[in-house]
């Protein structure tokens, strides 16, 4: 884990039913954290017509692939587990809702419960009852702030299409799992450690209480843009989720700060509504745009930009420093221009700071020249060091590479 998240360790709240979180940094790196993010809200789309409904709308493609179909057969190496489901759970998908002119406005974390004629009744030995024809439900996650104008966004779209619209955020909470222990790159999109809790394949007696407490059977998914980001899930509000052992429970800030060290946005105030061109949030390598699937709203500005395949600037991890290189806290405000030092000239904006570190969108000619000095526009005493992440594509930056070969 990062410097700065072992620091934030000693900046923990109280979570949920007067739970108290850490208020002093652990012995060692716990590897592992969890966090309930207050930030996100939870909307429900239901009815037969719900995922057809999304896919018109949304970047990504809903139609195809194991989201469509509702999960994969469960391969049954062990006895069936009481309430889980005949196939494997879908893996969620990440996507975004556009402006007709192409900018970004809303990001969506979406997931598919299993319809009851999917999951196994408590004795683990027969189908619950239920009809295959039964209406179709979505959960997405979605930013908190934004919830009540996303809802009468999706309402206008609806016109005369079978679909329910709801804010359920009372009934149900979003989580991450995340930190340097918690990625892995294994096909399943399941978390290795609850397999035999909740969805798993054997039975775990003293889960099942856990995996039966509501309906659906809630349990941790591997987060849809990301290996190394862990594992999502919505869980009912009321209870605390498999694996979150009480040592390991962390504020939000921690798993914004893990975004912000790799350079990945989430919600509407670190993406700017109605401004951001979601290929320069890097959106497209965060598999949240589908170039495969028909038309959705803002699709022609996307497929242009992308086949033109000339993309000049690019959101991008920083650190702010002073000039023997020691980190500033808490000394950028979002906003802040980034200039270069020799030139003079702007090469970008700070939209996203906490601590030392910062996300901006900057023009990666300027922030990734060799020998390139950057610093804050309306400070010079803060300079700032601009990094690419490590899951960048290689041709996201191959022709600058090969410019500074030459030079």
């Amino acid at each position: 884990m990062p410097p700065l998240a072992r620091r934030l360790l000693l900046h923990l709240r109280p979570l949920g039913g007067g739970r108290a979180l850490h208020t002093s940094p652990p012995a060692a790196d716990p590897g592992v954290l969890a966090c309930r993010l207050a930030s996100r809200a939870v909307v429900r789309f239901g009815g037969p017509e719900a995922l057809r409904f999304l896919h018109s709308l949304l970047t990504n493609d809903l139609l195809s692939g194991a989201f469509a179909a509702g999960g994969a057969a469960s391969p049954q190496r062990y006895a069936p587990t009481p309430n889980a489901p005949a196939r494997g759970p879908a893996p969620p998908a990440y996507a975004a809702l556009l402006t007709p002119q192409g900018r970004f406005l809303y990001d969506l974390f979406l997931y598919r419960p299993p319809p009851r004629s999917q999951m196994l009744d408590r004795t683990g030995s027969a189908p619950e009852t239920g009809e295959e024809g039964e209406p179709q439900e979505v959960l997405a996650d979605v930013d908190a702030a934004e919830v009540d104008e996303l809802l009468a966004c999706f309402k206008r779209y609806r016109l005369r299409s079978k679909v329910e619209i709801d804010n359920v955020s009372e009934n149900f909470a979003c989580w991450q799992r995340f930190g340097r222990n918690v990625a892995h790159t294994e096909p399943s999109t399941q978390e290795p450690e609850a397999q035999s809790i909740g969805w798993g394949q054997g039975v775990d007696h003293a889960g099942e209480s856990a995996a039966q407490g509501n309906g659906h059977g809630w349990q941790w998914l591997k987060d849809p843009r990301l290996d190394y980001l862990g594992y999502r899930g919505i869980f009912p509000a009321d209870t605390i989720p498999p694996l979150v052992e009480s040592d390991k429970e962390a504020d939000e800030r921690h798993y914004q700060l893990w975004r912000i060290e790799n350079g990945i946005a989430e919600g509407s105030t670190e993406i700017p509504k109605g401004e951001a061109i979601p290929l320069e949030y890097n959106l497209a390598g965060l598999n949240a745009i589908s170039f495969e699937k028909g038309c959705y709203i803002g699709q022609e500005l996307i497929a242009r930009t992308h086949h033109r395949g000339v993309i000049r600037k690019r959101l991008m991890p920083m650190k702010f420093v002073d000039e023997k290189g020691q980190e500033l806290e808490q000394a950028v405000a979002p906003g802040s221009e980034v200039v270069d030092e020799t030139s003079g000239k702007k090469i970008g904006t700070v939209n996203t700071a906490l601590g030392s570190r910062g996300m901006g969108l900057l023009r990666l000619e300027e922030a990734l020249k060799q020998g390139s000095s950057l610093r804050i526009s309306d400070n010079r005493d803060v300079r700032v060091q601009a990094f690419k992440p490590d899951w960048w594509p290689a041709e996201w930056t191959q022709m600058l590479d090969q410019q500074s070969a030459v030079a």
